[in-house]
């Protein structure tokens, strides 16, 4: 079965996609900080990563640099709440860059199944996109905005 990694100082927003993901049949970590994952990948790798670049006291980018100068051919996703990274050179040590928004569920799952996709175990075959009714069930009639934070 296909382990996904994700790494997010905000419980709500790990909840979130790691509910979506283990409904997506995906087994997935959940760490919060640096020291965490450097102990966790010590143990275990991953299929994938998907990584907040703001972690508690800790920035993203040197996490990135650690996690692929040890594993160069494990596959990071950036997951971010801002949009101003697009054209950072650091961005080509990762596999991928998504923003987190109210539609980060449907990308995200398109960007799960295209960097997994003939693996074994991976279900990217079976992938529902339903990203706007998950996430209103999920966040109640809340939707998520593009800073991480809720609106009514």
């Amino acid at each position: 079965m296909i382990n996904i990694l994700v790494i997010d100082d905000q419980p709500y927003l790990q909840e979130l996609i790691s509910q979506e993901l283990q409904d997506d049949g995906y087994t997935v970590e959940s760490l919060t900080d640096a020291e965490s994952v450097k102990g966790y990948l010590g143990k275990s790798e991953p299929d994938l990563v998907l990584l907040d670049l703001y972690l508690n006291g800790f920035e993203g980018w040197d996490l990135l640099d650690a996690i692929k100068n040890k594993y160069p051919h494990l596959p990071v996703l950036i997951v971010t709440a801002y949009d101003n990274y697009a054209g950072d050179p650091r961005l080509s040590k990762a596999d991928g860059y998504i923003l987190k928004d109210f539609h980060v569920i449907k990308e995200l799952r398109k960007k799960i199944s295209d960097l997994l996709v003939g693996r074994p175990g991976s279900h990217s075959s079976a992938f529902h996109c339903e990203a706007e009714e998950t996430g209103e069930k999920l966040m109640g009639s809340r939707k998520l905005g593009i800073a991480g934070t809720s609106t009514s």
